[in-house]
């Protein structure tokens, strides 16, 4: 099969397509033939080696979207010809930016017919992430105001969708030119992240309960002032490991809440996806991809799913 690896960390420029042997499933795993496979910014972090993957080669890749092609001999949910999605690879083991991949039977669920590859793709890792900081985290209830920074990202747009179809008023900063969609995905107030008066208009559109972070180093003290007491935010992300509080007596005052996740820690993945394949087969939950690469593209996948402002997911086609 064909496969993209890289074989030494660098930047994208070391991501090569090579032919590789065809991965045969064990007992608990599936093979599967992939049609899509999502770009993630954490997919640039095991190539650039700031996180340590398994092992050199390695095919990069959380994401996964296809046709199951074989199966272990203890997995009974799948069968040869389901159409499944899934996430967590890349990590523990070799990822999918390839023909083929091979990932635990707890780390998929079937893709509803309607649904098309890249979009399950799309959902996947995403999903899994707002689903659990908003959900299982931040335990978001129908009456609450839930606020999602970078609402035009992977995780953003999908989280907006999630606290939507729970019931609760969303809020989201973005650029004012991913409003509009973002109004058509169900936010009832986007706000542009670069206006000076950003607090004063989050807290006029309704002080949020719950708060999805994925720039902890930018936004910790901006979440304490506009949050409600006891307000709770879950951060995934940061550009700066030394993210923390200038004022942490506001955020005392707020008896604010902060749970830091990894969505490779979740504990069912697989009950997870389900839930997202239930909202997909729904029309609740809609991820938008917003261009498809060739394996041979894998590097500018990479290189514009940090650089580039675009809205929703990249993934790549084998």
């Amino acid at each position: 099969m064909r496969a993209v690896r890289y074989h030494e960390h660098g930047g994208p420029n070391v991501l090569q397509v090579d032919d590789v042997e065809r991965p045969d499933p064990g007992p608990e795993e599936i093979r599967v033939a992939v049609e899509a496979a999502g770009v993630n910014p954490v997919d640039t972090y095991f190539r650039e080696g700031g996180y340590e993957p398994p092992t050199l080669p390695m095919i990069p890749g959380s994401d996964f979207a296809g046709v199951v092609d074989a199966v272990g001999e203890r997995v009974t949910e799948f069968g040869e010809g389901d159409r499944v999605f899934g996430t967590g690879l890349g990590n523990d083991r070799q990822g999918t930016y390839a023909e083929y991949a091979v990932a635990p039977a707890d780390r998929a669920a079937r893709l509803p017919d309607e649904v098309g590859f890249s979009e399950g793709a799309a959902a996947a890792l995403v999903g899994v992430t707002a689903w659990r900081a908003l959900v299982d985290h931040a335990g978001l209830d129908p009456t609450e105001t839930c606020l999602v920074h970078g609402a035009n990202g992977g995780v953003g747009h999908v989280a907006v969708q999630i606290a939507g179809a729970a019931g609760a008023t969303v809020l989201a900063t973005a650029s004012e030119e991913y409003h509009d969609e973002l109004r058509e995905l169900g936010v009832d107030a986007p706000l542009d992240y670069g206006r000076e008066d950003l607090a004063e208009a989050v807290i006029e559109a309704g002080r949020p309960d719950a708060i999805l972070d994925h720039r902890l180093d930018q936004y910790l003290d901006f979440d304490a002032e506009v949050g409600t007491q006891g307000v709770r935010v879950v951060g995934i992300g940061n550009t700066r490991p030394e993210a923390g509080f200038e004022n942490v007596a506001v955020a005392r005052g707020k008896e604010m809440r902060l749970h830091l996740m990894s969505m490779y820690n979740t504990p069912d993945m697989a009950a997870v996806l389900r839930k997202l394949a239930h909202l997909l087969a729904a029309g609740d939950l809609r991820p938008r991809v917003s261009r498809r690469y060739k394996l041979s593209q894998a590097g500018d996948a990479q290189k514009a799913v940090l650089r580039n402002s675009f809205f929703g997911k990249l993934v790549v086609r084998p």
